[in-house]
């Protein structure tokens, strides 16, 4: 453990559920600003239709990290396109940090959150991105989880316990994988199986599938089926990739 992960102070991650302690590093001035800008207005009630994309940002993906960040802007420029929808970032990475941002209104402004995000060597935290989903899930408005990462260091049965607590509440789980992990690969398609979602493989070499397929989960969130049957019309691949997925 190196001497900036021995000062961490621990903390619960907000929205986790998991009770357990993670590091809270204290975010830059221009992140915590961009947050509080961002965030819906105290009172707001809860929207209809909700979105939340979860990344995995440890070191282990920094090499196709920047092509990745810009092509997941595409889901954004959907989501922003649809309208009303909102959406939360979550991202994990280094000794235990797990951060949320607030439900955003303006999708196109967690892109621009994500360019101040990089990469930092930690294990996976996954159950806590599914905590974290089935906790909005319960409060209303949550219509999918969207997940980018390239592998799992946690205990599979755990993660699938928490992903068909999802299940239950009608909320499909879209995986998307970096690169060819087995371990990976066995419990992002479980994860998918149970909650009804699609697991996709995706590397550097194709990574603009990517971009098209998280366009096509905005407009799934948005309006379901029929909106994303109403962008395969538009002429785009990814809807139609992820319409033979949820349709088999």
């Amino acid at each position: 453990m190196d001497e900036t992960s021995k000062r961490t102070k621990q903390t619960v991650a907000p929205g986790s559920g998991e009770g357990g302690p993670v590091a809270a590093r204290s975010a830059p001035a221009e992140i915590a600003a961009f947050l509080n800008r961002a965030a819906m207005p105290a009172g707001t009630s809860n929207p209809a239709v909700r979105l939340m994309f979860a990344l995995d940002a440890t070191m282990s993906r920094q090499p196709t990290w920047d092509r990745a960040r810009d092509l997941q802007a595409a889901m954004f420029d959907e989501a922003a396109r649809a309208g009303g929808l909102e959406v939360k970032l979550v991202y994990f990475r280094g000794f235990g940090e797990c951060r949320a941002s607030p439900w955003v209104p303006d999708a196109r402004a967690l892109g621009r959150m994500m360019d101040k995000v990089t990469c930092q060597g930690g294990h996976t935290q996954i159950r806590k991105v599914l905590s974290a989903a089935r906790d909005a899930a319960g409060a209303g408005g949550l219509k999918a989880l969207v997940y980018v990462g390239d592998c799992v260091e946690e205990d599979v049965d755990l993660l699938c316990a928490r992903a068909g607590e999802l299940a239950l509440l009608g909320v499909p789980v879209f995986l998307f994988q970096e690169g060819v992990d087995p371990d990976a690969s066995i419990a992002f398609a479980e994860i998918a199986r149970l909650t009804r979602g699609v697991h996709l493989r995706f590397d550097g070499r194709a990574a603009a599938e990517l971009g098209a397929l998280l366009r096509a989960v905005a407009a799934y969130a948005s309006g379901g089926l029929d909106g994303l049957r109403a962008l395969e019309a538009r002429g785009a691949g990814g809807a139609r990739l992820l319409l033979q997925q949820m349709e088999t």
